[in-house]
């Protein structure tokens, strides 16, 4: 993999700050923690003196059957379930447990949560730890928390102060520089009936091109294009992003490629509750990862930390002696291959700004320590009622120190449907980082060129 080579916003980040107040960054005495007593990216690095260990550098070495071909073989093939979580005790354990969680369990009587020994694997190359270090006495919240300044690349609030500090950790998080990956989709009716919608994605952060100009798109944090492989009636069209950090001073730059019509158009609706690609109106656009886009929409708060059962090595889920039938069931993903990990997570909620619209009045998101990858969603509609859940099914890429995740649950509780996004099973060439791109191959230009049948 290609050694991640510095963003250089130093331009745009002094416009940012005449356009408005920034946030403090943390003090050096704060920051000296980071290594210490935090782990480099901020988690606390002691156990809970009972089923949260301390951290110990995380996974960093391939199991020995692992063949390097992105297929992630899991590395805990003899761990066994310790309990599991139903309609039988889940009062018992309703504290370590989100609002939603408790409502799938109490809604599906095959819903349950099986919890498994935990084993704190997040890691990150060491250019990534070394970097957010420097970001905590540097990084800081401009136009009204819009944006960011002195960002370079990296966690850039390892030690968050607030909750919007918190939810551009996972925004910005590293993901692995370069990546390309084959995955498919579901949306499966209420009595598991499904057709697999695939895509080829890539991810590029602006730095990693080969023709990278720190003079050009200082803005833009990263490029993202996505292109419908199946099914025949969708195949061909393409979805391209240009991911601004300051998305109120710049929306995000979005275009579609549509192969029936052959044309290209922009794409503003890709953006808050617009509607998710070919998903059957079972999410909205900043629902993919869990969360993504411009926060500005809603008030953050960060409750704090505390533990709870969240999905974690989720290796099982991923593997390639699976079929997609043997995942999807009605109401919900097959638990029964599930594995869930007592971890510490910071809660952050956001509710929606007086006057704005969207689809969800208020979410709360539970935010893994170790990762800054969203774990857990509880989504309330308008009339303040629990209505989607989703969760993030993580695991380790250990071959390259990028946490990442199996797949995408989003569960409708009013509905009884729900989506699966980023299944890999049945995918041939399912992960490839370190590829070399560049800037001409994420232009509105390059939509034709990507959108053959």
């Amino acid at each position: 993999m290609k050694m991640i080579r510095t963003f250089l916003y130093s331009a745009v980040a002094s416009a940012m700050l005449a356009g408005g107040s920034a946030s403090a960054a943390v003090s050096q005495d704060e920051a000296a923690k980071l290594g210490d007593s935090l782990t480099p990216m901020g988690a606390i690095k002691a156990g809970n003196g009972n089923e949260i260990p301390a951290w110990d550098g995380g996974l960093v070495t391939p199991p020995a059957n692992y063949k390097g071909d992105g297929r992630y073989v899991d590395p805990f093939p003899n761990d066994k379930e310790l309990f599991r979580i139903d309609q039988s005790n889940v009062d018992q354990y309703a504290d370590k447990l989100t609002p939603g969680q408790v409502a799938m369990i109490k809604t599906y009587d095959s819903y349950f949560i099986p919890v498994y020994e935990t084993r704190r694997t997040g890691a990150y190359p060491e250019v990534v730890q070394n970097k957010t270090k420097e970001n905590a006495t540097n990084v800081s919240l401009i136009e009204s928390g819009n944006g960011l300044s002195n960002y370079q690349t990296a966690i850039p609030f390892p030690i968050p102060q607030n909750g919007l500090e918190a939810i551009f950790n996972h925004i910005t998080r590293y993901r692995g520089g370069s990546v390309t990956r084959n995955v498919a989709q579901v949306t499966p009716q209420p009595n598991g009936d499904f057709s697999a919608v695939k895509f080829t994605e890539s991810f590029t952060e602006r730095v990693q091109l080969k023709d990278y100009d720190p003079s050009e798109d200082e803005n833009v944090m990263f490029y993202f294009k996505q292109t419908i492989t199946a099914p025949s009636r969708l195949a061909g069209n393409v979805l391209l992003v240009h991911e601004t950090i300051n998305q109120v001073k710049e929306p995000r730059r979005a275009w579609l490629y549509n192969s029936g019509q052959r044309r290209v158009r922009r794409a503003p609706s890709v953006a808050y509750d617009g509607p998710g690609t070919a998903a059957d109106g079972q999410r909205t656009s900043d629902n993919l990862d869990l969360y993504n886009g411009a926060p500005d929409k809603y008030n953050w708060e960060l409750k704090g930390r505390k533990e709870l059962y969240i999905p974690y090595n989720s290796y099982r889920m991923a593997s390639e002696n699976l079929k997609y039938k043997d995942i999807i069931k009605p109401g919900h993903v097959n638990q029964e291959l599930a594995r869930y990990e007592l971890h510490r997570v910071w809660h952050v909620t956001a509710t929606l700004k007086d006057g704005e619209r969207h689809v969800y009045k208020k979410r709360d998101f539970y935010i893994d320590e170790d990762t800054w990858q969203i774990a857990v969603v509880d989504h309330y509609d308008g009339r303040d009622n629990l209505w989607r859940v989703a969760e993030a099914h993580a695991m380790q890429v250990y071959d390259a120190r990028i946490p990442a995740y199996a797949f995408e649950t989003l569960y409708d509780l009013l509905s009884g449907r729900y989506l699966v996004m980023g299944m890999t099973n049945e995918e041939s060439d399912p992960y490839s980082y370190g590829v070399e791109r560049s800037s001409r191959e994420y232009t509105p230009a390059a939509l034709r060129r990507a959108g053959v049948r």
